[in-house]
């Protein structure tokens, strides 16, 4: 689906269907030329309802208001709507809020989410008829925007939207089709495509970097694990960011087993890698001046003669001793490594992980929303605000040393697990916290995206299954720090 925009004004526009919004359940705008037939098909405006007057060609959707994410999720609704006819061409116009720039945005991503279906594994294909829309730099109110910065916002929200749904795709697809190996041939892909450098680990190479936590998870399973590190590095950075997934590509909890109905989705522990991917893609593609590594740790958790053992005794990368109480714990572990191999390797001023951490964390917030942990206030509150101009959803979650003292092991530096049922997503997170070193405490962010990383059922215009949660959100975040150098800069001449 192309989507353009255009100076002419919203009835110049020849096309086969217009979208028109109803703001706030108001019927008697000026631009709702069809009142009585709405009112007649039962229409009330609520949001994301739409009504389709095909004799008028136009598609009418409900909108609560003008912020970003009510318009978001409305266009979506109305281009899932128009898959259903065989309108090819559409033509709408702005509904502009507080801020153009954000709502411009927000309606090309939703209308390429409202187009989005993942059906590799259908016999019936997805429907997508619309193959053109065209956006009239003209309000519905009558005013107007220029049309070349509402063109770069249009290009810059699809390259996010579709690095969105690359990251749903890699995280729908099952673990027989999306092995570690295959992950970071999909990571290959991926740098070749977007001029990005990229290394990858294997079992040699994890055991020649001492990542013995890592390779402990990987045991039992038949297929090797892989520690991908793709990078972009643009001239003159303004920051260096190391974003760091974790990527079970399938977890059965190993020896500390799964339940039946909890395995079923677990091709989704691999979210915080995809989501990697997916920013590494739209950075390449938005050519940000940010230098950025993303650290994928492939591989799936088992069960087998081989596997590891609650009371096993490992030694992470920096030297540090864990004891396992539950190999169900095993994302950690991984992340442990990547950790401290980012650290290393990398030396950022950024470092952020993505997780499909804890249930612990959808106990403490819900399905839809990312929980933040870190040390920085400003940092946390900073990228809190960014996921909230992307339109997602977040929650910050309070270390304190109360906590920290439940990982205390009697035979090793920490254990894997705390000695309490409470508290479980901040206790996760201090867990990776031992693998921090002093020097990047602060610049130290945990994203445990468990909640909306895969949720089975549509919510506002993410579809059942992956949601690409991280991505929307760490690119509104470089724009944000990127836009904050710039004021830093010192200004030039006498």
């Amino acid at each position: 689906m192309q989507i353009e925009t255009s100076p002419q004004k919203r009835h110049e526009i020849e096309a086969d269907v217009e979208i028109v919004c109803v703001i706030d359940k108001n019927l008697d705008h000026p631009w709702v030329e069809e009142k009585d037939l709405l009112t007649m098909a039962g229409f009330e405006g609520g949001q994301d309802e739409t009504c389709l007057i095909m004799e008028k060609r136009r598609i009418y959707v409900g909108c609560d208001s003008l912020h970003h994410d009510d318009i978001r999720s409305a266009y979506a609704a109305a281009i899932r709507a128009l898959r259903k006819t065989k309108a090819e061409h559409v033509r709408t116009g702005l509904y502009l809020g507080k801020c153009s720039a954000q709502n411009i945005k927000a309606m090309a991503e939703g209308m390429v989410f409202g187009d989005y279906e993942y059906d590799t594994y259908k016999t019936e294909k997805a429907k997508h008829p619309v193959k053109k829309v065209t956006i009239s730099c003209e309000d519905f109110n009558g005013k107007s925007v220029d049309c070349d910065k509402a063109k770069g916002y249009v290009e810059t929200s699809v390259i996010v939207a579709q690095a969105t749904n690359y990251t749903r795709n890699i995280v729908n697809t099952p673990p027989d089709d999306m092995t570690p190996e295959m992950l970071a041939l999909k990571a290959i892909a991926l740098a070749e495509a977007n001029d990005l450098e990229c290394i990858v680990l294997d079992e040699k190479g994890l055991e020649a970097e001492n990542m013995g936590a890592f390779l402990a998870v990987s045991r039992a399973s038949d297929h090797p694990p892989r520690l991908v590190h793709l990078a972009y590095k643009p001239q003159n950075a303004l920051y260096k960011v190391a974003l760091v997934g974790k990527g079970l590509t399938y977890d059965s909890g190993g020896l500390s087993l799964k339940p039946a109905e909890y395995m079923v989705t677990m091709k989704s522990d691999k979210s915080g890698a995809c989501a990697v991917l997916g920013i590494m893609k739209a950075v390449s593609e938005l050519k940000l001046p940010i230098e950025v590594h993303g650290i994928i740790g492939a591989t799936e958790n088992m069960i087998g003669g081989n596997a590891y053992k609650p009371d096993d005794v490992l030694t992470a990368k920096n030297g540090t001793t864990i004891e396992i109480r539950n190999t169900d714990a095993e994302g950690r572990l991984v992340l442990a490594d990547c950790l401290c191999y980012a650290q290393e390797k990398v030396k950022p001023d950024y470092l952020l992980d993505y997780a499909t951490l804890t249930g612990a964390c959808v106990v403490a917030l819900g399905e839809y929303t990312t929980g933040l942990m870190g040390h920085d206030r400003t940092l946390k509150h900073g990228f809190s605000k960014a996921a909230t101009n992307a339109g997602e959803l977040t929650g910050t979650l309070h270390f304190n040393r109360y906590l920290k003292k439940l990982l205390k092991s009697d035979i090793a530096d920490v254990c894997n697990i705390s000695s309490s049922r409470y508290g479980g997503a901040i206790t996760a997170a201090l867990f990776l916290d031992h693998f921090i070193e002093k020097e990047y405490k602060h610049k130290w962010l945990h994203l445990d995206i468990a909640g909306p990383a895969y949720v089975e059922k549509p919510w506002g215009y993410n579809p059942a299954g992956a949601s690409g949660a991280g991505v929307r959100m760490t690119v509104k975040w470089f724009e944000q720090i990127i836009k904050q150098a710039k004021k830093e800069e010192p200004a030039s001449g006498h």
